[in-house]
């Protein structure tokens, strides 16, 4: 078994953590969740877990293999800093840290040490983004020439209510959102070999960020380039396709987003056999020509994704030995664009 503990015990705890450890009893034991509210009756406790305020209990409990870090942004790099003086493996919340100087110090002290750290970075198993790899990945499209990729709201009270921007890196859309598109794309293509930013606070300066549009460029060896273009905005009342990539013989388009969150909102959980799966309103439309010319436009079922897969991985690396599948070299390539970016923010 891998026996875990988690920091924090609000909503990335329960919406996002817990629903998907409890599905792995088998091989994963939730020992203990630390809070500093033992009063909050916000989110119904889970029989078997010690909930304490007392953060001891869970940095000297031999037991614990991993620690879960779950808390505001500002204060992620100063908690797993602390998890692994205490010799433990730390998966962190994203954003993972603020600059590229404490992701550095994180990685290098968890090496020091024979330790794991890393993001918590669920939305690599996104339901959209599996789909669209696999039909780039199925050479249908040709030669992949541009990818979009959109992460929209429409909450315009959250930026109209912030009336002064704090200053913090680590709180903006930028790293709180643009992380997940980032990484997605990283995941699959590497370091770019340039980046163009546009990186802003729509009302107006000094007010939050929200909103940013990346492009990312691949340069290849027949002096052709790739375009990865990642746009987020949360004054989008209807939101942009999620995914549209533009090949040599064709393009794919993904209009709706993973629908996990969807679900763990309304409280139906990854126990549903149809938890988080598309409908065929959300399959995406494949247009292409064959090698003998002929015209195809058809839909595409959709990939089953799965935020767990994440401590799938972990588990392997931690009682196996195995590779990590979030490699550090990629967090380090996401903090740099990240932190560069917001040098864009008046």
């Amino acid at each position: 078994m891998m026996t875990i503990g988690i920091i924090g015990n609000g909503k990335s705890a329960n919406r996002y953590h817990l629903p998907f450890l409890m599905q792995r009893k088998d091989k994963i034991k939730v020992k203990t969740i630390v809070t500093n509210n033992l009063e909050n009756k916000t989110w119904e406790r889970i029989d078997g877990i010690h909930y304490t305020d007392k953060i001891e209990e869970l940095y000297n409990n031999p037991e614990i293999d991993l620690v879960v870090i779950c808390l505001r942004s500002d204060m992620h790099y100063k908690y797993a800093k602390e998890v692994l003086e205490h010799g433990k493996n730390c998966l962190v919340e994203k954003p993972f840290v603020e600059t590229l100087e404490e992701a550095q110090e994180l990685f290098r002290l968890a090496k020091e040490k024979g330790l794991i750290v890393q993001p918590y970075h669920n939305r690599r198993f996104d339901s959209d983004f599996l789909t669209t790899m696999k039909v780039i990945e199925s050479g249908k499209l040709g030669e992949i020439l541009e990818i979009e990729s959109n992460y929209d709201y429409y909450r315009a009270e959250v930026p109209e209510n912030v009336k002064e921007y704090d200053g913090k890196q680590a709180n903006t859309f930028l790293y709180g959102h643009g992380t997940h598109v980032l990484d997605q794309i990283i995941s699959r293509y590497g370091n770019p070999d340039k980046v163009h930013y546009d990186v802003r606070q729509l009302l107006g300066t000094n007010r939050m960020n929200d909103y940013y549009d990346m492009d990312l460029f691949y340069e290849r060896e027949n002096g052709k380039s790739l375009k990865v273009s990642l746009k987020g905005s949360y004054f989008r009342i209807k939101p942009r396709a999620s995914f549209i990539v533009y090949g040599t013989k064709g393009c794919f388009i993904k209009e709706t987003e993973d629908r996990q969150e969807e679900h763990l909102k309304l409280f139906y959980m990854p126990d549903n056999a149809d938890f988080g799966i598309d409908l065929p309103k959300h399959y995406g439309t494949l247009i292409y020509y064959d090698e003998k010319g002929n015209y195809h436009e058809e839909k595409v079922i959709s990939e089953k994704g799965d935020y767990g897969r994440v401590y799938d991985d972990l588990y392997e690396a931690i009682k196996n030995g195995k590779e990590k599948t979030i490699k550090d070299e990629e967090i380090i390539c996401q903090i740099k664009i990240l932190e560069e970016g917001s040098k864009y923010l008046k």
